[in-house]
């Protein structure tokens, strides 16, 4: 469940029914919202899920569980270093530029072989799947399928794809995380 620019009143009872897995965007928005709640509920895993900036990655490994968007060889040596210093282990979603968008983050699927080889065995990053986000304005369908091909081929089990707006193509497709937030809170 995506909680980004959602205040922590609109979510409580959700917290307090026992839910665990919440995502979040900008580092400073949730490090406001979870600091105090995680040390309550001790269970919550949080997922970062936009763009991170080097300058925000020890506080990334600081309070996430996950982090979906390893887009960069720079990125993936700075949370190796955190992981370190913090003596903790992140779970990673590779992003990969599934619709080859200048304008969008992510690996080329052409550099994805040798990217997840870096991350894993030189690295030793857990990284447990790919993350995509199709282009707009397009059947997703295809690009799911084909994330799910390359996940496939590396033997990484789980695939983050799906919003609100096509969560239910992505499980079709294999989806294991799907990024609603929208859909729950009525936003647009």
């Amino acid at each position: 469940m995506v909680t980004k620019s959602v205040s922590y009143d609109k979510i409580k009872d959700i917290v307090d029914s026992g839910h665990v897995h919440f995502g979040e965007n900008r580092i400073k928005d949730a490090s406001n919202k979870w600091i105090d709640i995680k040390k309550n509920f001790l269970d919550i895993k949080l997922h970062f899920i936009g763009r991170l900036q080097s300058n925000k990655v020890d506080e990334a490994v600081s309070l996430f569980t996950y982090i979906h968007s390893l887009e960069s060889e720079k990125l993936a040596v700075s949370l190796s270093k955190a992981e370190k210093n913090h003596k903790k282990k992140i779970k990673y979603f590779i992003q990969i530029n599934i619709g080859k968008e200048q304008q969008k983050s992510g690996i080329s699927i052409e550099d994805a072989p040798d990217f997840i080889n870096f991350c894993i065995k030189s690295l030793d990053l857990d990284v447990i799947g790919l993350m995509c986000i199709p282009p707009v304005n397009q059947d997703p369908i295809k690009y799911f399928i084909d994330l799910k091909k390359i996940s496939e081929r590396y033997n990484l089990h789980d695939l983050s794809m799906g919003m609100s707006s096509d969560y239910i193509q992505a499980i079709e497709c294999g989806s294991t995380f799907v990024r609603i937030g929208s859909a729950i809170f009525n936003e647009n």
